[in-house]
């Protein structure tokens, strides 16, 4: 079948568009820092761009210009990088989330519709529908370093929570694929309904759920046996399939019924319809589970559902024919405050004193929220300021809202007649709080050392 042959399906007299659904996001790992802003990544076929959704005021942020016809997109586990499978440029490309931007484009098999990304974040696989393979994608080096034949036309990629094994959806031959990650070998194959077009995994390992297009139907496989255990009535013609975190529900986006299904997992039935915009082929949830996010191609929207009420409480505009989406948490804010302290002696008859300059310099990566710096000062020593507050022995400066790149200066003055004259005494600044975290603590603290044998003989290093 061509590529271009692929574009419509004749199925029960009617004409079905023919999308890929990528396998939801990968969840957080256990045990894993705490994360920073929750996006979501839509891969927009027709407008060869990823759309970048903020979750918290769902508005799109950015457009990342891709290859053509992006068919799905993958987080990685940490964060940091979104990877789109180019459908007709036979690559995927690679996504720097901090700066949006394409860093690397990696060629892959003959028509990448699906791309997942190994929970420890070191491979990517991708399902090549025209080749008929899996290729195994090195993420340090941006190659690829094994091609797996899998069956006809896989439509679909997921990893197994230990990522011990790959799934793949296959559209052409009505089945399931299951790789072994650890050889790069098919050790199994699965019957499945008509025409699966999406496959997920339950957080626990345990289940496989495919979206079969062409039966109406979510099957469940249990990954111990490699059997379908049950079989779910869902709407018409479903093309996207996730697990909720919790393993509780799953959802089936019907792209003919214009709907999203959510099955009770544990009765495996249908127990709601939720009607989104027209052609559902991309769902993914928060990693809270408290929302689904719904890509519907024909509107070019994301519907966002309250998972607890089954609603849909908003609707984003995204770009050309989105196909997938992925949601997952950004690495946490970092800004690296750096402080430098500087000791300037300014001699006199009756009035000597010494000069303090604090240079604070953010080194990034992400703005300074707010910060204190807290010096410390010999004795019961008050200093003057003009914008720190000083105490007896101690000196207390805020700033807020800097820059990556930027820097601030706070200053104060000691009297040298307020010091033991013919004794060295020291000056230590110390970043003592900031927001968000400071990655780097070894340039936090800054000292100098001053002695002033008289108010007229000051000397500091």
């Amino acid at each position: 079948m061509s590529r271009f042959a692929v574009a419509l399906t004749v199925a029960a007299g009617c004409l079905i568009p023919l999308s890929a659904s990528a396998a939801p996001a990968p969840a957080s790992a256990p045990g894993r820092a705490a994360a920073g802003p929750v996006h979501a990544y839509v891969a927009n076929t027709a407008g060869d761009s990823v759309s970048v959704i903020d979750t918290a005021t769902h508005t799109v942020t950015d457009t990342v210009p891709v290859g053509d016809a992006p068919r799905s997109v993958a987080l990685s586990p940490d964060g940091t990088r979104v990877y789109a499978a180019n459908d007709y440029s036979d690559s995927v490309s690679v996504i720097d989330t901090a700066s949006n931007t394409v860093t690397a484009t990696v060629p892959v098999g003959d028509g990448p519709f699906s791309v997942a990304v190994s929970p420890d974040g070191d491979r990517a696989y991708t399902a090549d529908f025209q080749a008929n393979t899996v290729s195994v994608i090195d993420t340090a080096t941006n190659t690829v370093t094994a091609t797996v034949r899998v069956a006809r036309s896989p439509q679909s990629v997921a990893l197994s929570p230990d990522g011990a094994r790959a799934y793949t959806a296959n559209f052409g031959a009505n089945s399931v694929s299951v790789i072994d990650t650890a050889t790069n070998t098919l050790t199994d194959t699965v019957r499945v309904g008509n025409g699966p077009a999406s496959v997920a995994v339950s957080r626990d390992g345990a289940r496989v759920y495919t979206a079969n297009s062409f039966s109406n139907s979510v099957s469940v496989v249990d990954t111990a046996s490699n059997t379908v255990t049950g079989t779910v009535a869902v709407g018409e013609g479903p093309r996207a399939v996730a697990v909720s975190p919790d393993g509780t529900h799953a959802y089936a986006g019907n792209t003919l019924g214009k709907t999203v299904s959510v099955i009770d997992t544990a009765a495996n039935t249908a127990t709601g319809t939720v009607t989104v915009g027209d052609g559902p082929r991309g769902v993914a949830l928060s990693p809270d589970g408290a929302r689904a996010y719904v890509a519907s191609s024909f509107p070019n929207t994301v519907s966002v559902i309250d998972t607890a009420t089954d609603a849909v409480t908003d609707t984003v505009a995204v770009g050309r024919s989105p196909s997938s989406i992925a949601v997952g948490a950004l690495p946490p804010p970092v800004a690296d405050l750096a402080v430098a302290l500087t000791a300037t002696p300014v001699p006199g008859l009756l009035n000597g004193r010494i000069d303090y300059t604090l240079n604070l310099t953010n080194n990034g990566p992400d703005p300074l929220d707010e910060a204190t710096v807290t010096a410390t000062l010999p004795g019961s020593v008050t200093a003057t300021s003009p914008d720190c507050t000083p105490t007896a022995g101690k000196v207390t400066c805020t700033l807020t809202g800097l820059a990556p790149g930027a820097s601030a200066t706070r200053a104060f003055t000691i009297r040298v007649a307020a010091l033991s004259l013919g004794r060295p005494y020291t000056v230590t600044a110390t970043r003592t709080a900031s927001a968000p975290t400071d990655p780097n603590p070894a340039n936090d603290t800054a000292t100098r050392t001053c002695t002033a044998t008289t108010s007229l003989n000051i000397t500091c290093n």
